[in-house]
């Protein structure tokens, strides 16, 4: 599947209207459903097999972001063979108390993963505690960039924002 049919595929099988609340505060009359898409394996290969292409060289480990960011991941992992790591949004309270799960990442190149991008705000409080952990985050690559203030966002927390599309271009997709 080329570039642009994927975009028209996942603005048809994930785009919904209505109102809606976004983590950011935001207030939106257009989501898109991004379990729509990590919930069908013939779409989340496709996204996978195009991700791929756009991660960093020198990237060693996968970040996926909770809860979206893991499935990503997941099947990006699959297409390359890069191991990868799954983050939680705090670490847990029990068990192994551990902010991620996977490998350890502590030293090496983590490339976060993650799906719908509004503001930036969670990847950058992810982040800063892998950071605090070892980890060395420089990247973030995900599905659909929401807000082009992002990028801006995300620049100044040292972090290179990688879209597979913006909101803009999955507009103009679909029509």
């Amino acid at each position: 599947m080329n570039k642009a049919t994927l975009g028209k595929s996942i603005f048809d099988t994930a785009h919904v209207t209505g109102e809606f609340l976004l983590r950011s505060g935001q207030i939106s009359n257009e989501y898109f459903d991004k379990y729509k898409l990590e919930s069908d394996p013939k779409l989340l290969k496709e996204i996978a097999a195009h991700i791929s292409q756009i991660i960093p060289e020198g990237s060693e480990i996968l970040g996926g972001l909770e809860m979206g960011g893991i499935p990503i991941a997941s099947a990006i992992s699959l297409e390359t063979g890069m191991p990868s790591i799954f983050v939680r949004k705090k670490a847990k309270e029990y068990g192994t108390r551990k902010l991620a799960e996977g490998i350890d990442f502590s030293g090496k190149k983590v490339c976060v993963v993650e799906d719908v991008v509004t503001t930036g705000g969670q990847i950058i409080e992810s982040v800063n505690k892998l950071r605090e952990l070892g980890a060395i985050v420089s990247d973030v690559v995900c599905i659909i960039v929401r807000d082009p203030k992002a990028f801006g966002n995300l620049n100044d927390a040292g972090l290179n924002l990688i879209p597979l599309f913006t909101m803009e271009e999955l507009k103009k997709l679909a029509e």
